[in-house]
């Protein structure tokens, strides 16, 4: 499957596994509940590591094994539930998170520019959203009007 990862279309291996399906081998990324259930198990087997982070997740509590993580997906319900680009903003700037940031569930093109802005850098687009159409939507803006996590000087700013 092909998503968006640093602005590029690329091949994803990652695997998203349910609370109670079978581990595979291979990189693995795990709902928060299965990594609270079983994390010296997690920690033991081969292949890389992800953590499914939905919009209630409690970052604090994460904050001591974000480094087991070289990614970590942000589960986006619906397009009007923003509490994911909380999070994001919230593990680059509050908890230095340096990994992949991926958005995944109901992700549209027009999301992209605002969700890359607050520090998520891969993106699973909804299947009926055409990823190679969907790289565009990072020029949409030129002018940023606020800063964010990418660091970018606002246009008030610039004066």
């Amino acid at each position: 499957m092909q998503i968006i990862k640093n602005r590029r279309l690329v091949e994803d291996h990652w695997q998203i596994v349910g609370p109670d399906d079978p581990l595979p081998s291979g990189d693995i990324i795990v709902p928060l509940a299965r990594w609270q259930a079983g994390r010296d198990s997690l920690l033991s087997r081969t292949g890389r590591l992800g953590l499914l982070l939905n919009g209630a997740a409690p970052l604090h509590e994460l904050a001591d094994d974000l480094h087991h993580f070289p990614l970590i997906a942000l589960e986006f319900p619906q397009f009007k539930d923003g509490r994911c680009y909380s999070h994001a903003r919230l593990l680059r700037e509050r908890y230095h998170y340096q990994g992949e940031l991926r958005a995944v569930g109901e992700v549209l093109r027009d999301q992209l520019f605002f969700m890359e802005r607050c520090g998520i850098n891969s993106f699973v687009l909804r299947q009926d959203q055409d990823p190679q159409l969907a790289l565009g939507a990072f020029n949409d803006f030129s002018v940023k009007y606020q800063s964010a996590a990418d660091l970018a000087e606002p246009i008030y700013r610039l004066r």
